[in-house]
This record gives C-alpha cells, sequence and structure tokens, in this order.
C-alpha cells in the first residue's frame, strides 16, 4: 500500500499531515509534481519529479496505482481516472471520490469551467484553513485505517 498525491495543488498544510501520517504508518507516500517541492521527505516519502508536459504528473500517478492504494487529489479528471481504475481516492477537502459520486463531479467541474470558459465563473475561493485541514485529516484518518485493515 501506498499514498500517492498529485502535488501540483496540494496545500502545504495537506503535505504536512501527509507526511506525518506515513512516517507514523510506515506507508509509502510518493509527492508527484512537475516542480521540486522542498518540504517532501523522509525515509517513507519520495519526490516523483515530473515533466512540463500537461497532464504528466497524473499520468505518473495513475501508473503508479495499484488496489489497495490511497490517492490524494483535488483534480476531478485524475480522480475519475483513478475511481475508474479502482483506486481509493480523496481531495484535499476530505471528499471521497467514488464510483457512485465521480460523474456528479465531474459533472459539476465542466460546468463551471464551462461558465468560466464564457466570462460566468462564480469566485473561487483559494482559503484553506484549520477547517478544511480537520475536514481532510478526519477523512484521511478514516480511509487510511479501513486500507490499513483490509492489508492485514
Amino acid at each position: 500500500m501506498k499514498i500517492l498525491i498529485d502535488a501540483d495543488s496540494c496545500p502545504a498544510l495537506t503535505r504536512k499531515a501527509i507526511i506525518r501520517a506515513s512516517k507514523r504508518t510506515g506507508i509509502t507516500a510518493i509527492f508527484a509534481a512537475n516542480r521540486l517541492l522542498t518540504d517532501i521527505n523522509g525515509e517513507t516519502v519520495l519526490m516523483e519529479l515530473c515533466s512540463e508536459r500537461e497532464g504528466a504528473a497524473d499520468d505518473r500517478i495513475v501508473a503508479l496505482a495499484c488496489s489497495g492504494d490511497l490517492a490524494i487529489t483535488r483534480d476531478v479528471p485524475l480522480a475519475n481516472r483513478l475511481v475508474k481504475a479502482g483506486i481509493t481516492t480523496l481531495d484535499d477537502r476530505g471528499r471521497l471520490y467514488t464510483p457512485e459520486n465521480i460523474q456528479e463531479y465531474l459533472s459539476i467541474r465542466n460546468f463551471m469551467l464551462e461558465l468560466a470558459e464564457n466570462g460566468l465563473g462564480a469566485p473561487r475561493s483559494a482559503h484553506y484553513g484549520q477547517r478544511e485541514l480537520k475536514a481532510f485529516a478526519d477523512s484521511f484518518d478514516r480511509v487510511l485505517s479501513r486500507l490499513m485493515r483490509k492489508e492485514q
């Protein structure tokens, strides 16, 4: 089992929580991004530096993913690929993507993208604070515990 993180858009607070969990549990955490992140370090924490090509980090995460892994991404199209491959996937706010809900999230994302392309998009909140981190941490701990029990 490993934790795969789409690190290009992963908030620093979330990265720190994942690194702490990786060190505590011994589960390898692999952060994939097209830029070097200096806070990625530790025996069980790896940085996968991907090319600048659009979608390179996403493709690397999909290539590394195996049954029993946990992926973290806010990228809904990537989450869709992972869910279709049977990979447990969370976003950085603790939402669990499932076969039952991924199409709805994808539809909403595509609708919002279309609105933005037509100049009608709602302003996006970039705020990520303690409330968002707690929601992520609660969900992450719950899902990680469940996957670890399955592996035993």
